[in-house]
């Protein structure tokens, strides 16, 4: 996603779009998302993996619990509810890049990360590194080269998101610590089932995934899950009792240039019947499982 577009989400009549860019993000999900939300906007949306909030921005709930392993990326949003605004320097200039990296990794080293200069500088170096990644090496550090953008428009004031963080949560640690209660609406996006997966200090491998869907599969209440359909998604989720739909994603992060759309699927559980599934929930292409 490119972070700085904006778009008119459910719920609300101010274009405010994804603060960040984010590989993998869902903002082109959130149509088809938003047929099944309409039913079950009186709940509270809880996101174990809420990764560049756009599918809390598209959907817009009045509630909101945002959980992601991440801890930089939540100090991020925590300051956008405070009504950030940054006044460090943001240029697109490879020097600065660097020396800003720098110093963010030095608050990171000094247990400083949950400052508000420190948030600062995560924008700063999400919006200019390659290709919007976040990635950090075993140490926390921030990893992610200059991104030689030809152009990038850096925002300085974020007061627009406060009024829409007002009743939103924002926790950082594994998805097995959030609180869920019965009622809650889970969307749950991990990390694709492929072999880059350090979006954290953590991995998040194959174990990861499995225990994730166990741990989507106990929820009492509805969930959606979104993964790349792989047979070993698909067969886990199908072994926890998850209806499955495929859908057909952009593909926006790819080291070869492939831009090909690559199939998804669409776990869900505990929404309605399915028959009512069925004429709600239509795939771009694909088939019902």
């Amino acid at each position: 996603m490119t972070g700085s577009a904006k778009f008119r989400p459910a719920g609300g009549t101010e274009k405010v779009g994804p603060p960040l860019k984010w590989a993998g993000g869902k903002r082109w999900l959130v149509p088809h998302l938003r047929s099944i939300w309409e039913l079950h906007s009186h709940r509270r949306l809880v996101e174990p993996l809420c990764g560049g909030l756009a599918v809390a921005l598209g959907l817009r709930p009045a509630r909101a619990l945002l959980n992601d392993i991440n801890p930089h990326s939540i100090n991020f949003f925590r300051w956008l509810k405070r009504g950030l605004r940054i006044s460090l320097p943001m240029h697109n200039n490879k020097v600065l890049f660097y020396e800003h990296r720098a110093r963010f990794n030095e608050l990171v080293a000094a247990g400083m990360d949950q400052s508000k200069e420190a948030a600062a500088l995560f924008y700063f170096l999400n919006r200019s590194c390659y290709n919007g990644l976040c990635r950090f090496n075993s140490r926390g550090e921030f990893n992610v080269p200059f991104g030689q953008y030809p152009a990038i428009n850096y925002r300085t004031d974020f007061m627009a998101y406060r009024a829409i963080f007002a009743n939103w949560e924002f926790t950082t640690g594994g998805f097995e610590n959030v609180n869920l209660s019965p009622d809650d609406f889970v969307y749950a996006d991990p990390p694709y089932d492929v072999q880059f997966t350090r979006y954290a200090k953590e991995d998040f491998g194959w174990e990861d995934q499995v225990r994730l869907a166990e741990w989507l599969s106990r929820h009492k209440g509805p969930v959606v899950a979104s993964n790349q359909a792989t047979p070993r998604i698909r067969d886990l989720y199908r072994h926890w009792g998850f209806s499955l739909r495929e859908l057909q994603g952009p593909r926006m992060i790819n080291c070869s240039g492939d831009r090909t759309p690559a199939i998804e699927i669409a776990a869900t559980k505990g929404l309605y019947p399915p028959g009512k599934l069925r004429r709600i929930c239509k795939p771009i292409s694909g088939t019902q499982h």
